[in-house]
């Protein structure tokens, strides 16, 4: 994609946030205070999942619909890369808050790429495209600005744990831990790898071929003024994955 379409493109969500995002808030808040409805989209330079590259060497669009009632939200999340050959992605979640710390969410990922040829309500264990994930993560508080995150894979299209002829044993259950730390408008990261597949029966796992480090980074936020009634909202990662030697700078747009 070129440089003109690029800011063509900003310029068109811009304005369609600017002109209904504001009236759209306004009438689902006076509608209820206990129901909120919450539509965004982020222009991402690349799709970097804790650590991972999945949208390949193209910017990415990532729309997102979120409604909550109570300590409960449901919604969806996608990811679609500008190059036809990357992964796209369209995930299911919902999440119960127990209080201000503490949240549990359940998440159903699925890639709907034509090389996969998966169909999407096909949940069979052995076929499906979907991958299941269950997390609990904490916020913390403003004298103590800690986040932590543990997430398990524990249905569908995770790599496979192999018996010793080869045969399907079970999934492996790939688990990401990660724990993260705000100070001076930075935020500073570091992802665990929990999962230690078997190599010697050719195994692999879902975040890395082996335990350890494979999220580590810092990222920023600044809104840009545009208008007195509008601000763009601009993040800056830096992102390494030392057990893949990986590093990437990621640049994105939230309207």
């Amino acid at each position: 994609m070129t440089t003109k379409y690029l800011f063509l493109l900003l310029f068109i969500f811009s304005m369609s946030h600017t002109i209904f995002g504001q009236d759209l808030e306004k009438e689902v808040l006076n509608e209820t205070k206990k129901d909120t409805l919450t539509i965004g989209v982020d222009l991402m330079s690349r799709y970097i999942f804790r650590g991972t590259n999945l949208g390949g060497s193209s910017p990415s669009i990532q729309p997102s619909l979120e409604y909550s009632r109570g300590k409960f939200s449901i919604g969806v999340w996608g990811a679609y890369s500008f190059n036809q050959n990357a992964n796209q992605e369209v995930d299911l979640y919902i999440s119960y808050a127990f209080n201000e710390h503490f949240s549990i969410t359940v998440t159903d990922y699925f890639f709907p790429t034509d090389e996969g040829n998966y169909k999407y309500f096909d949940y069979d264990e052995l076929t499906t495209g979907h991958l299941l994930e269950a997390s609990i993560s904490y916020k913390g508080t403003e004298k103590l600005p800690i986040t932590v995150l543990v997430a398990t894979n524990f249905f569908g299209a995770d790599p496979v744990r192999l018996n010793a002829d080869g045969t399907r044993k079970n999934i492996q259950y790939s688990t990401y831990a990660e724990v993260g730390y705000s100070f001076n408008k930075l935020d500073a990261f570091i992802g665990f790898n929990l999962t230690n597949p078997d190599e010697s029966l050719g195994e692999s796992g879902f975040y890395g071929d082996n335990f350890g480090v494979v999220n580590l980074g810092i990222s920023t936020e600044k809104a840009i003024k545009i208008t007195k009634t509008f601000e763009l909202p601009l993040s800056f990662s830096l992102i390494t994955n030392p057990q893949a030697q990986k590093i990437f700078l990621v640049f994105g747009i939230s309207l």
